[in-house]
């Protein structure tokens, strides 16, 4: 159930949390790029092959990743993370993967994606202005002044691919923003309503060693609805509803507000049934029981935010579909055995992070 979400996180592993974390940091930087978070996956699986130059990491179609590209983004994103969680963050591992694999294969993906738009882009037409160009050479100026002499040399980079890199980030920021210019459906109040309710959670699973859920027995999940007619007794009567949620519940959070199509099916019809301050029966779902009062039929706040996002949603289901229909017909292959010697640099003297913050700095401003 989408409503847990956040306290679904807190029982997995150690690996896990890492993981997720690396996820929403990747998340975060790519919407920076303006598109990359939105792109899909789909027709972007590299064939292994051969036949490359010597520091050619992969192809797409008539476009080519070089080395230096990789380590740019590579390092960086390395050092963000160690910053952000310390350097034993690369510890972790889980069932033979390690974070430093997973971070790889996030740069390949990322990259390859910026490569596949900037193929896009020429299909339409899409070009930088002067004005674009120049803030590509103004940020790959600033970047590479921040490099001392040892990240220049292991990275190899020079001014002029990083303005190449700096540029085609850009670019693949603006072909997202064309194709959806035209994209701004009406959204009714109705459709984007958004209400706030209370909860009280009664869970009808464990977790086992390695994380896993592990349904009650009849006999835990009848005592467990047992406490749930009491918890839904006291609060019938009229007793706090917040008092009761911290003795009963066993979600972290008490209040929620969320629309249609957000949460447990049957959580959310249960919800969006009541009436401002009135209190549902027991309302089972995937986690457990539930016990759901609610505050407000209609947050004008939240309705208004969550038009913002029915809409962008509208926009990336409307990019997707051409961005796969184009993706799916290149062909992309990869070097493999270049690609199987990058790893991170170990290096004391190599701890740039700012690649990515020097473009939000320069485009932005």
């Amino acid at each position: 159930m989408k409503l847990l979400k956040k306290d679904r996180y807190c029982e997995r592993n150690q690996y896990s949390k890492i993981k997720m974390m690396i996820v929403v940091f990747v998340i975060a930087a790519l919407c920076a790029a303006g598109c990359s978070s939105v792109l899909p996956e789909n027709g972007m699986k590299v064939v292994f092959t051969t036949g490359f130059d010597e520091d050619e990491v992969f192809r797409i179609d008539s476009s080519s990743c070089k080395l230096s590209e990789v380590m740019v983004y590579l390092t960086n994103t390395k050092n963000q993370y160690e910053e952000a969680f310390g350097s034993e963050i690369w510890q972790a591992s889980y069932e033979g993967e390690t974070l430093e694999e997973n971070i790889k294969e996030t740069v390949l993906a990322r990259i390859a994606r910026v490569k596949a738009l900037n193929l896009l882009a020429n299909k339409h037409g899409i070009t930088l202005s002067d004005e674009e160009n120049n803030k590509a050479h103004k940020a790959a100026a600033q970047y590479y002044a921040s490099l001392n002499s040892t990240e220049q040399e292991l990275l190899g980079v020079n001014e002029k691919l990083l303005c190449v890199m700096y540029e085609e980030y850009a670019l693949s920021s603006k072909v997202y923003k064309y194709l959806i210019a035209d994209i701004n459906p009406e959204i009714s109040d109705d459709e984007a309503r958004t209400i706030t309710i209370q909860h009280i959670m009664f869970k009808t699973y464990a977790l086992n060693e390695a994380g896993e859920r592990v349904p009650y027995t009849e006999q835990a999940k009848n005592e467990t609805y047992r406490r749930a007619r009491e918890a839904l007794g006291r609060a019938k009567k009229g007793e706090d509803f917040i008092s009761l949620a911290a003795e009963y519940s066993e979600d972290s959070n008490t209040t929620y507000s969320f629309g249609k199509g957000s949460m447990d099916t049957a959580f959310e019809e249960a919800a969006f049934n009541l009436g401002t301050d009135e209190i549902s029966g027991i309302v089972e779902s995937a986690d457990g029981y539930h016990i759901i009062k609610c505050i407000s039929t209609f947050d004008k706040d939240e309705t208004d935010r969550n038009k913002v996002k029915i809409v962008e949603q509208r926009r990336r289901e409307v990019f997707n579909e051409e961005y796969s229909s184009f993706v799916g017909g290149l062909a992309k292959s990869i070097n493999q055995e270049l690609w199987d010697t990058i790893g991170f640099l170990e290096d004391e003297n190599v701890v740039t992070s700012c690649f990515f913050e020097v473009y939000q700095e320069i485009f932005t401003e």
